[in-house]
């Protein structure tokens, strides 16, 4: 077997946290290599051709969690990175033939011609969710206190610098963040208001990625968790990057390159090293062993554990706690190449409007929201997806003449819900994928009727396609779950919620860390900053 040379830092997988990760500990002069199993980096921020001419941001698909520190400190703007905002948030075309605008200056008289009383208290639910992600957005960058055996002094500082940030909330914000922490969206939504697209159009955030009913308890936290954002300086806000999510990865890596980092693809890990309980390196498929003082892994960490890790060499506690660590998001995404845009019924015309530029949510009803999860959890009436899915449509064509033909169009089509896994008896996903797919084309041509004969071609992923192609295991967009048990201090596992893996010199630096998943960049970020705290090199990140 043939052994190259050492390196500082060895990172599995080329996802943007892997890259901030890298980044950072180049820039405290750290030798580090990135190993990505792909033919290029960025993990599901990439940008690639699914039809002859049409490109498309494959997987993640719209920009707004992406933290501005990430932004500034890896230079991404001066490397290319140019984010375009929506004109407005969201357009809900609706069943009876009208339709719903959220955002933008249109937002209080449209609220108003649903519910007068929801217009009134719109304000005022904003400026709750603002108190609060003032505070957590504080939070996200720290290191969460770890719950171990033995006391450290740096886990007990930490516990007092977050119980310092809570406390910066009064009475009222400390039982708000309870209640973001702790009930269901729809709980949360009915008691603010009582129009229903409106709730719609604020609930769709708490089932982005998430196998659950909106009146899941703990989904108001899936709704808070998307409303950290903010797009050139604008809380809140989301965007477009120029190119696709692919022109974020791009940049992260050029700047990998300028630092010094060694970028490889087609570079597939087969098994971690392990020695006297000890992370020393890697073994690739290639037959090639790579060793180093540091191993950081980028992977979810259920996919780490369960198929780079020998059996035997993690506790039994750890072992069945991590098979245990819940993954799978519900979600089937597809990318379309379109021939014109959608003629809406409720707002006609195949010329471009702003609410073509939009995020389209096909979705009438928190209710119609709860069936679809029911649907596809329970397989009642098919091996496992919702006879009448949620889909958000993103026109990314329409604020990004690069991605398609002159006068042809590119759709992303993120859809929900589907189990995340369909027994072998019933064909697996495999069997089903177009069935699906063309459910989903029906399901918008329900609301724009030339929308399934505009549809020149797609690319569709199912939650294996997901898990096969980026390594979201059961198409979990977030790296896991986050559910109170798999959050803060116990993402992914009591004990590592620190970064600091399962075997001595390994790390974690993806999302699924605290503060979790999106595209962020603070995982790698953070995970960078105990890196160097532990070898006692910087500069370090805040």
């Amino acid at each position: 077997m043939q052994t190259a040379r050492r390196d500082d830092v060895l990172i599995i997988g080329g996802g943007h946290n892997g890259l901030v990760c890298a980044a950072y500990l180049a820039a405290a002069g750290l030798q580090v290599r990135v190993l990505e199993r792909r033919h290029l980096v960025g993990g599901a921020a990439v940008t690639e051709e699914f039809h002859p001419g049409f490109r498309n941001s494959v997987a993640s698909y719209t920009v707004s969690l992406l933290n501005p520190a990430v932004i500034r400190d890896l230079r991404l703007h001066e490397h290319g990175l140019r984010v375009v905002e929506r004109p407005y948030a969201n357009f809900l075309p609706r069943p009876d033939g009208r339709s719903f605008r959220l955002g933008g200056e249109h937002t209080h008289a449209e609220v108003a011609m649903w519910s007068a009383r929801d217009a009134q208290r719109l304000p005022e639910y904003y400026a709750m969710l603002d108190r609060i992600v003032v505070v957590l957005r504080e939070l996200m960058r720290r290191t969460p206190p770890n719950v171990s055996d033995r006391f450290v002094l740096a886990d007990w500082l930490n516990s007092v610098a977050v119980g310092k940030q809570l406390k910066s909330l009064d009475m009222r914000g400390r039982r708000d963040l309870l209640d973001l922490f702790t009930k269901s969206a729809g709980e949360l939504l009915d008691d603010w208001f009582e129009g229903e697209p409106l709730k719609a159009a604020l609930g769709w955030d708490s089932v982005v990625g998430n196998f659950a009913s909106p009146y899941t308890p703990g989904s108001a936290y899936v709704l808070l968790h998307h409303v950290f954002g903010e797009v050139n300086g604008k809380a809140g806000a989301w965007g477009h990057a120029i190119g696709g999510m692919g022109a974020i990865t791009q940049a992260m890596r050029r700047e990998c390159e300028a630092r010094g980092v060694a970028i490889e693809t087609d570079a597939e890990v087969a098994q971690l090293l392990v020695e006297g309980g000890k992370a020393i390196g890697v073994a690739l498929t290639d037959g090639r062993e790579l060793r180093a003082a540091i191993v950081a892994s980028n992977l979810n960490p259920k996919l780490l554990y369960t198929r780079l890790v020998e059996p035997g060499q993690l506790d039994d506690d750890t072992a069945q706690r991590i098979r245990r660590y819940r993954c799978g998001s519900g979600t089937f995404r597809m990318n379309v190449a379109l021939s014109e845009l959608p003629d809406f019924t409720a707002m006609p015309g195949t010329q471009l409007q702003p609410h073509h530029q939009s995020g389209i949510l096909i979705g009438p009803s928190l209710r119609y929201f709860e069936q679809a999860y029911f649907d596809a959890k329970s397989r009642a009436y098919n091996p496992g997806w919702a006879r009448k899915p949620i889909v958000e449509v993103v026109i990314s064509s329409t604020l990004d003449d690069t991605l398609a033909p002159p006068g042809a169009h590119v759709a992303s089509l993120f859809c929900q819900q589907v189990n995340p896994a369909i027994a072998e008896e019933d064909g697996g996903w495999d069997a089903h994928r177009d069935t699906v797919a063309k459910l989903m084309i029906d399901t918008v041509n329900d609301y724009a009727p030339n929308f399934a004969r505009s549809v020149l071609g797609y690319e569709a992923l199912s939650p294996l396609d997901l898990e096969r192609r980026i390594g979201l295991v059961g198409g979990d967009i977030f790296h896991g779950a986050l559910g109170l048990d798999q959050m803060f201090s116990a993402r992914p596992l009591l004990g590592q919620g620190n970064y600091r893996g399962a075997f001595g010199n390994l790390y974690l630096c993806g999302s699924g860390t605290h503060p979790g998943g999106g595209v962020t960049g603070l995982p790698g970020r953070n995970a960078a900053r105990e890196i160097l705290k532990d070898l006692g090199r910087s500069p370090r990140p805040d």
